[in-house]
């Protein structure tokens, strides 16, 4: 040993501490990658302050954080009743097959952590590539924590690419020990999914003032319906004579116990030309509910679950109460109670952050995207059909002060057949910023989302807004509209300092939709009715939809010209000729963000992690 010992060597020399460290350094990596320290304590909740239960009942609560130096996002996932194994991931709609899994799973006596992918058949497969990290799993007296990483984007060809915009998140519960990964049965397993917005942007909390104050709006004591789906109505008001604030911050209250059922709320200001409002505490949709409240549209908060604290910019607050303000508030409360409890009482609202001491500027919301009617339609069986809004260079050097507008927030709205919604702000012809985009958009997450950086748009300028369809699941065409089953395709963008401009939004020119009626009736064997009488959607309605008759219709969309909406708050345009107006000539678009893959790790085997959770209930 000695002779060895005295050999030259090229290494550097080390103490005989210094390889304990490492020793021991290398041994507890090692243990926390496969060990489960069987008690333990959870980890410190400020290390993941972002937070959703995934299923009805609560027993599955997700926290993460997103390191954007790293790229990544950490997440904890605490199991409050575990049986024999969860399976978590992500896919492209919320579906089970050709998704991207983690999977906990047991055969009775021995416990594995992988990482796997699913086929369009549903079948499950080992992942080649491990890149869902296990770091730790850890027992508390409230459940099983499990603690693992993921890359934003792996370059792994089986893996999802975690984007800004919705994640749309599944689960599926293991009741039964399974020999090996590939005899889970996805299609048997009690699960569901859950959305959110992953990728949370990382902005500075704001200080807040000394006599900043509170009020809450909330509905009282509602027995929360005994049905999958409830949109609650309720009505409150300000006090009289209650004077101009500034809202600078809004935040949840959800009640206890109600985490998993309270799905999104949205607080809105009634119009100011009624002198009252009805009182009215009670589903939206029913037959006792006064239509008056119908008038009462205008956003002063949103809020969808996982969603945190929503803040204002400092130099900005958003004007409530005080002359040409309506003191009438109206609360919809969306229930999502797939269990179908009942008697579960609930008197959540919203909780809004006010000052008397106005900011600097008043923060302003304006529509883009598409009008609200008939002649932009999408024809059935369509898997991704595109149509286009446009805020014109025209109306913003008309409308906007020279000093420009600040975009700081966003909520992206469509219906039903919504799959896509993308603002860019183009200048000269050429697209210089994405606004706001969700390319795994969904109709029923949305939210008021904080942009990561303050997007200025000056006179001159223009605002894009493209919204993506699908159609498979309809026999006839879909027309834009207020109702459910019609279409929309909507930005509204939060900004300052507020101007007159209030709704800056187009559509096809309907002269020039009248020639395609026409067309279409030319070309066709049986006699279709285009006449004037006709309405919009019924010359829709008639059209057989053969490739001819698809793809002409785009090619409209694509080149016709517009009837631009440039309109001021009292929905009167702005003056100036805005019918049959070119589309924006667009020489030099973005290109499509592609995937940033992280430093390859080396060949590592597709096996999965044991670990020691001693024996799982039976």
């Amino acid at each position: 040993m000695q002779n060895s010992r005295s050999k030259p060597c090229s290494c550097p020399s080390l103490k005989l501490r210094e390889v304990a460290s490492m020793y021991f350094t290398m041994v507890a990596a090692f243990l926390v990658i496969l060990v489960v320290a069987l008690q333990g304590s959870a980890p410190r909740q400020n290390d993941f302050p972002y937070k959703v239960p995934l299923d009805p009942q609560g027993l599955l609560e997700l926290s993460w954080n997103v390191s954007y130096p790293e790229q990544a996002v950490h997440f904890q996932l605490l199991i409050r009743d575990l049986q024999f194994g969860l399976l978590f991931g992500m896919s492209d709609r919320g579906e089970f097959e050709n998704a991207d899994l983690a999977v906990l799973w047991s055969d009775g006596h021995n416990s594995y952590f992988g990482d796997a992918w699913s086929d369009a058949k549903g079948q499950l497969h080992m992942d080649s590539q491990q890149d869902y990290q296990l770091l730790a799993a850890r027992r508390a007296p409230e459940g099983l924590y499990l603690l693992f990483r993921r890359a934003f984007s792996t370059c792994d060809p089986k893996d999802y690419l975690i984007e800004d915009g919705t994640v749309h998140l599944i689960y599926g519960i293991l009741e039964k020990p399974v020999r090996s990964l590939q005899a889970i049965n996805i299609s048997a397993l009690p699960g569901g999914l859950q959305r959110v917005q992953l990728l949370k942007p990382n902005i500075s909390i704001p200080e807040l003032p000394r006599d900043m104050k509170t009020m809450e709006i909330t509905a009282p004591d509602v027995v929360i319906p005994s049905q999958e789906t409830t949109y609650w109505c309720y009505m409150a008001e300000l006090p009289e004579g209650f004077p101009k604030h500034h809202i600078i911050m809004y935040e949840p209250v959800v009640t206890a116990g109600n985490e998993a059922l309270v799905h999104h709320m949205e607080v809105f200001q009634c119009a100011a030309e009624f002198d009252s409002f009805p009182h009215y505490n009670g589903p939206c949709d029913s037959k006792m509910k006064p239509d008056r409240l119908n008038y009462c549209r205008h956003v002063l908060a949103a809020w969808a679950m996982g969603a945190q604290a929503f803040y204002y910019p400092e130099e900005a607050g958003l004007a409530f109460g005080g002359p040409g303000s309506s003191r009438y508030l109206r609360l919809e409360i969306h229930y999502h109670n797939p269990l179908v409890f009942k008697g579960r009482r609930d008197s959540s609202g919203i909780r809004l952050y006010y000052t008397a001491t106005l900011r600097p500027h008043d923060a302003g919301i304006m529509e883009l995207g598409l009008v609200y009617t008939p002649v932009m339609a999408i024809p059935p069986g369509e898997e991704n059909f595109i149509l286009t809004g446009y805020c014109t260079d025209k109306c913003t050097q008309l409308a906007l002060p020279a000093a420009g507008i600040r975009i700081f927030a966003s909520q992206l709205h469509t219906h039903l057949a919504g799959r896509k919604v993308v603002t860019v702000l183009a200048r000269e012809g050429r697209e210089r910023q994405v606004v706001n985009a969700d390319r795994h958009y969904s109709p029923h997450f949305q939210e008021i989302r904080m942009l990561k950086e303050v997007v200025a748009v000056f006179p001159g300028d223009e605002l894009i807004t493209t919204c993506t369809y699908n159609t498979e699941d309809r026999s006839r065409a879909t027309v834009g509209g207020f109702g459910i089953l019609e279409e929309m395709c909507v930005n509204y963008i939060h900004y300052y300092p507020q101007t007159q401009l209030e709704l800056c939004k187009s559509a096809v020119d309907p002269g020039y939709l009248h020639r395609y009626f026409n067309l279409v009736n030319r070309f066709n064997d049986e006699e279709i009715c285009m006449c004037p009488q006709v309405s919009v959607p019924q010359q829709f309605y008639s059209i057989p939809w053969n490739t001819f008759n698809r793809d002409v219709l785009k090619s409209l969309y694509d080149f016709a010209p517009i009837s631009m909406h440039c309109n001021k708050s009292s929905a009167v345009r702005f003056p100036g000729e805005w019918e049959k107006q070119p589309l924006p000539s667009i020489t030099e678009r973005l290109r499509e963000p592609g995937p940033r893959c992280p430093p390859a790790p080396g060949p590592q085997p597709a096996a999965p992690v044991p670990l020691n959770l001693g024996q799982l209930r039976r």
